[in-house]
């Protein structure tokens, strides 16, 4: 049994990054924490019933999934260019230090939205082996709608070296992404039940399976 965190920007990178590996380590026996970076507020503009859907999607997602716990840290979406680094960073060091993860899965830091590269510094500051020595691997998942929309001349490419096979475990990661139901839409829409086949598909054709998740290993100790 491993303790298992996905780190999320925002809610639902979690399920179009790595949900279908998440499933899987459940299904193993291993225990999933789920971090999420910001949070959404009628104070930012957001409705009232759109906060409020947001706190009853997030609680669904935690019972589909059957993680251990979740903590949703309390900086505005789009706005974690103006936190301080030292405090983004604290506030993730505190979790991580709670549930002391074997695993750590993080967004890819040269996505479409700014806000995973500032989750992604954060985090690796926080997998130090010297300061952190329970982290034992670290996995840099792609974000279907935010990795292939970056635009960064000097982004050599997400480059998997580590492929998951999800094939058993696709459709429920779909079924999951549909709780989003404003963030999922038909073809061509990014984050569409068919760009989410398609990427699993193309990533299975690299691995040897059906269908799978690919990551960027950053770290790893045996």
């Amino acid at each position: 049994m491993k303790i298992i965190l996905c780190v999320a920007p925002h809610p639902d990178d979690e399920t179009l990054g790595c949900g279908g590996t998440l499933l899987r380590h459940v299904s193993e026996g291993d225990k999933v924490f789920w971090l999420i970076g910001t949070t959404i507020s009628q104070e930012k503009g957001f409705s009232q019933e759109r906060v409020e859907s947001r706190r009853k999607e997030i609680k669904n997602i935690f019972e589909a999934y059957e993680f251990i716990s979740f903590k949703q840290l309390d900086f505005n979406t789009t706005e974690l260019d103006q936190v301080p680094r030292n405090l983004l960073i604290q506030e993730i060091s505190n979790y991580i230090n709670e549930i002391q993860p074997h695993t750590i899965y993080l967004p890819y830091r040269n996505d479409a939205h700014s806000d995973h590269a500032h989750i992604y510094d954060a985090t690796v500051a926080c997998t130090k082996s010297f300061r952190y020595p329970f982290v034992k691997k670290v996995c840099v998942y792609e974000t279907v709608s935010e990795t292939e929309f970056g635009l960064r001349t000097d982004d050599p490419g997400f480059k998997p070296n580590m492929w998951v096979d999800i094939t058993g475990f696709l459709d429920q990661k779909i079924e999951i992404m549909k709780i989003y139901q404003s963030e999922i839409s038909e073809h061509p829409f990014p984050r569409s039940e068919a760009s989410i086949r398609a990427c699993s598909i193309l990533r299975g054709s690299t691995g040897g399976c059906i269908s799978a998740e690919a990551f960027m290993l950053i770290k790893a100790i045996i």
